[in-house]
């Protein structure tokens, strides 16, 4: 945690990263939060690059939160809801591996709450999770024509969905 701001950060994929942001968003106890890439190889990856696939990113949200409010596992936990977590590389009609499922955590404390949620909540799949976790060496903001783009084109919240 952040001291001085009292936040913890939590960072996601599950999909195309504006519906992702837009859910948690609206949440109790999110603070902020920011799109972006992770688990790459790129130093400064672009939008161009991660459609690629050449680099390796994943779109991911990252989301500041109070932890006297909400969990990191209750962050998981929506995680889990609003997409497919046993489909590879895809979520909808969005295929790639920037599309890919993953945690990306910032400290062994996530990751171990992560492995155990991963664990938790398997038996409610048929299929098995694919989702990774991923050490986050470097949270990579989007572009800003990508931050809370749902908001500023509302019209695509019809076909930009999340699975709840």
């Amino acid at each position: 945690m952040n001291k001085e701001n009292k936040y913890e950060v939590a960072i996601v994929g599950a999909g195309c990263f504006w519906h992702v942001e837009e859910f948690f968003s609206n949440i109790k106890g999110i603070k902020s939060t920011m799109v972006g890439y992770a688990c790459g190889k790129t130093k400064e990856p672009t939008y161009e690059e991660v459609c690629s696939g050449k680099g390796g990113h994943v779109e991911v949200v990252k989301i500041e939160f109070n932890e006297k409010i909400i969990s990191y596992e209750e962050i998981l936990n929506h995680f889990w809801h609003i997409h497919d977590p046993t489909s590879l590389n895809k979520q909808g009609p969005d295929i790639g591996i920037q599309y890919k499922s993953v945690i990306c955590v910032i400290n062994d404390n996530q990751a171990d709450i992560a492995k155990k949620s991963i664990s938790e909540i398997q038996n409610k799949f048929k299929n098995r999770i694919v989702t990774s976790i991923c050490k986050c060496k470097k949270f990579h903001k989007a572009e800003e024509y990508h931050q809370k783009y749902l908001k500023k084109n509302p019209g695509f919240l019809k076909t930009c969905k999340i699975t709840e």
